[in-house]
């Protein structure tokens, strides 16, 4: 008995220091042949239809063609696409659940909403971005502003009550755009958060809404239907897709003003590098692709093909809304 108990405990041993031994050599293996094992899920922070759904959706597309393997967009709304993140974030560190990433759930999220528990500059594996829109001020027929100087001069004299912009909601990118813009105009336009743009803009339209801010796609077609005016967007310079809209910071009272929207994939953390060197390449090889820049112009964006330092740009962007936090006295 003793001898069998002997032969035996040598065999589980023998066999624990093998399998130990393989274990290394079974997940390197794994995530050499990867993505070959199963489809990747594109998580999506928002509902169908958005702009970064669309994103998402695109990418999908253009990833699958690439990688040789099945794509599927999630869509897990809630929380400013907060949830959504929380959910990449705490998934295994394969390859195979990624997050279409926005300015919001990576970067704003955290500044003003105590519940999110992650951290967007240190709880992802950064893959790099896709693609990036600017913003757009527009007013309504009703105020009967024009132009840049006629939003300065007008708000600059009303009091507290005299005008109003809409956005997306509370702590989202479009608000905070919109309170950089009342820091750089030293004025106080209110702000009234909305559910999406749809009835923002059917504010604006019946004149109860004086100003909006939202992604320039979703105003475009307003502005060249003549419902609304356009002052500017909040990118540096003009868009390729609407030359005649002037960029805010034309004018020396916007000169430091340049924000967008704009859209990364990001993975788990700690993500096996040979998983990470195959989806940054698919992904160089698809924001470089013609065919996928072209088409991603015509949701009113432009793809980011020139190389990001991903930290150091993440840094920048939490210090910018940082600020427009603390300025408009919202968050944690």
């Amino acid at each position: 008995m003793m001898i069998r108990k002997s032969l035996a405990q040598a065999m589980f041993f023998s066999f624990m220091a093998f399998t130990a031994g393989m274990s290394p050599t079974s997940a390197a293996d794994k995530a050499s042949d990867y993505p070959n094992q199963q489809p990747i899920k594109l998580i999506v922070g928002y509902p169908a239809g958005g702009s970064t759904d669309l994103n998402g959706r695109l990418l999908g597309k253009a990833l699958a063609e690439r990688l040789g393997q099945t794509v599927v967009v999630e869509n897990l709304g809630g929380a400013g696409g907060a949830i959504a993140a929380q959910k990449v974030v705490n998934e295994p560190a394969n390859g195979y659940s990624l997050l279409v990433g926005a300015v919001n759930e990576i970067v704003i999220a955290q500044l003003v909403n105590s519940s999110v528990k992650y951290d967007g500059l240190k709880d992802f594996t950064p893959i790099g971005m896709i693609g990036a829109q600017p913003l757009l001020l527009a007013a309504s027929e009703k105020s009967k502003i024009g132009n840049i100087d006629d939003y300065i001069n007008m708000t600059r004299q009303g009091d507290s009550d005299a005008f109003n912009f809409g956005s997306s909601g509370v702590g989202t990118a479009l608000h905070l755009t919109g309170e950089m813009i009342n820091t750089a105009t030293q004025a106080h336009v209110q702000h009234i958060p909305y559910r999406g743009v749809s009835p923002l803009v059917t504010d604006m339209l019946s004149g109860q809404l004086d100003f909006g801010v939202f992604g320039l796609s979703s105003g475009l077609p307003q502005v060249q239907a003549g419902a609304i005016t356009a002052i500017g967007i909040t990118s540096d310079e003009r868009s390729s897709i609407a030359p005649d809209i002037p960029a805010l910071s034309e004018n020396p009272t916007f000169k430091d003003l340049n924000v967008s929207l704009w859209f990364g994939l990001f993975g788990p953390p700690d993500m096996p590098e040979d998983v990470v060197v195959k989806l940054r390449s698919a992904l160089n090889d698809i924001v470089h692709d013609q065919a996928f820049q072209e088409e991603y112009k015509r949701t009113g964006g432009t793809v980011i093909s020139d190389p990001v330092n991903m930290k150091e740009f993440l840094e920048q962007e939490q210090a910018k809304y940082q600020q427009a936090v603390h300025n408009a006295h919202i968050g944690k």
